[in-house]
């Protein structure tokens, strides 16, 4: 945790493997405007991408986060689930450039001491946004969200909201302008609306 709380985290979201798009001129655009936003809005510290152990795919998170980290020269840390939630998630995280890896449960730990109802807040939003999700999908004929959605959203949560806690700031950009609604990465305003991530610490993928 002392080395995280040393370095900017820098948190790239987006679609997994399904999205179709070519990685590389998302990888650029996504540099571009952090280089434009880190100009403008120096960080304090040396920048570090943190990852949330997504498996090694030609497309989508993890094929852009990988292009993103060579083309800034940052390490890559890695937040992951501990076994007893998911017991295959760090096996399968892509470990390239990773030069730290910390489990959920001891940002948990961080965060709760800041913030001692945190859990508990982030549980409940996430829950209600999957019942609303839920009955949108069930509207539309779909099935219902996998189980495994509220585990990652917490991950997903949980890491930004501890990030910027521990090290005082953080910048958290989008793969994409539009945001699939049922994706993880929708559970983004999760952190926003309670508090966690303020509307500065993210930048738009387009410039606007």
């Amino acid at each position: 945790m002392e080395r995280l709380r040393t370095h900017h985290p820098l948190v790239i979201e987006g679609m997994s493997g399904y999205d179709s798009r070519a990685p590389e001129p998302i990888a650029n655009h996504i540099v571009d405007r952090l280089n434009a936003h880190w100009h403008a809005n120096p960080c304090r510290k040396p920048v570090a991408l943190i990852t949330q152990g997504d498996p090694i795919e030609e497309r989508g998170i993890s094929a852009i986060t990988r292009l993103v980290s060579e083309a800034l020269s940052v390490p890559r840390f890695m937040i992951h689930l501990d076994p007893h939630i998911a017991d295959y998630h760090l096996n399968d995280a892509d470990q390239y450039r990773v030069e730290l890896a910390l489990p959920y449960s001891a940002l948990l730990q961080h965060l709760a001491m800041i913030y001692p109802n945190s859990e508990a807040l982030l549980t409940e939003r996430i829950n209600k946004l999957i019942d609303l999700k839920n009955r949108t999908r069930k509207e539309l004929g779909k099935p219902p969200l996998q189980s495994y959605y509220r585990d990652f959203a917490l991950l997903q949560e949980v890491t930004k909201a501890a990030c910027r806690s521990l090290c005082g700031e953080i910048t958290i950009i989008h793969t994409s302008a539009v945001i699939p609604p049922f994706s993880v990465s929708s559970f983004f305003e999760v952190g926003l609306d309670l508090g966690f991530i303020h509307p500065d610490d993210m930048i738009a993928f387009e410039a606007g």
